[in-house]
C-alpha cells in the first residue's frame, strides 16, 4: 500500500498534535538561551517552576524578563546555532500532506526562534501556536496569545488541552507528538500518544498508553503499520 494510500477510520479523521522544543528539535531551546545568558536570579526561577511554586507561564515570563531586549540578535544566533531539526521531520511532513492528515504545532515555545527554524518546511501559520517575544521595552516581554480556556487552570501560557479541545473527540482521531512533563495533560486527551525523553516516564509511571519514538521515522512506520499497509 502506498503512503498516499494510508486508510483513516471512516468514523474519525486524524489530526497531530506536535511539541517543537525537544521533539521537532533535538534540544529544548529556552533551556538552552538561559544556559547561554545565565542571567542573573534565573536559578531560582528554575527551581520555583521544577517545584511549582508558579506556573510556567509565570516562569517563562520571569526568566525572558531577565534579558535585555538589545539581545535579541544574538538570542536568534543562539538557538540557530545549536538547535538541530530532528532526523525524518520533513519527509514526515510530506506523508502528512500525502495522507490529508492535518499536522499543528503546539509549543510552549517563542515566535522569534520558532518562526526562522521552521520557515523552510512550509507549515501554515495559523497552524503554529507558540507564544510571542516583544522587544520594545528595555527587557524583553513575553505575550500569550493562546491562553486556557475553562477546562484548564494551570495557567499554562500556550495551552495545548486548550487547542486540542476544539478538535472533538467524535470527529478526530486526536495524535499527541511530545517529549516532556507539558505534553502530559495533553497525552490524556488523545487518543494516541508519541512519547520520549520525560514524557515516556511520565506516561510509563501513569499508565499512560503510549509509543516511544526516536526520529519521525519511527512515527511513520508505525502509523501505517497499525493501519494494516
Amino acid at each position: 500500500m502506498s503512503d498516499s494510500a494510508l486508510p483513516h477510520n471512516k468514523m474519525k479523521h486524524p489530526v497531530i498534535f506536535c511539541d517543537f522544543d525537544g521533539t521537532i528539535t533535538n534540544s529544548d531551546n529556552i533551556v538552552a538561551i538561559m544556559k547561554y545568558f545565565k542571567p542573573e536570579g534565573v536559578e531560582m526561577i528554575i527551581q520555583q517552576l521544577i517545584s511549582q511554586e508558579i506556573s510556567i507561564r509565570q516562569g517563562v515570563s520571569a526568566m525572558f524578563g531577565l534579558i535585555p531586549s538589545s539581545e535579541r540578535d544574538e538570542l536568534i544566533q543562539c538557538v540557530l546555532g545549536q538547535a538541530g531539526i530532528r532526523e525524518g521531520f520533513a519527509e514526515f511532513l510530506d506523508f502528512l500532506r500525502e495522507c490529508n492528515i492535518p499536522f499543528y504545532v503546539t509549543s510552549g515555545g517563542i515566535d522569534f526562534f520558532m518562526k526562522p527554524l521552521l520557515a523552510a518546511f512550509n507549515i501554515p501559520s495559523e497552524h503554529i501556536y507558540c507564544n510571542e517575544a516583544d522587544f520594545t521595552e528595555d527587557h524583553i516581554t513575553i505575550n500569550w496569545p493562546h491562553p486556557c480556556d475553562d477546562q484548564c487552570s494551570s495557567d499554562c501560557g500556550m495551552c495545548k488541552t486548550t487547542v486540542i479541545r476544539r478538535f472533538s473527540e467524535d470527529h478526530y482521531e486526536r495524535i499527541l507528538i511530545g517529549d516532556s512533563i507539558s505534553d502530559f495533560e495533553g497525552a490524556k486527551l488523545a487518543d494516541r500518544v508519541y512519547s520520549r525523553a520525560s514524557l515516556t516516564k511520565k506516561c510509563q509511571e501513569l499508565g499512560v498508553t503510549h509509543t516511544p519514538f526516536e526520529t519521525f521515522f519511527d512515527i511513520k512506520e508505525d502509523l501505517l503499520s497499525r493501519e494494516g499497509a
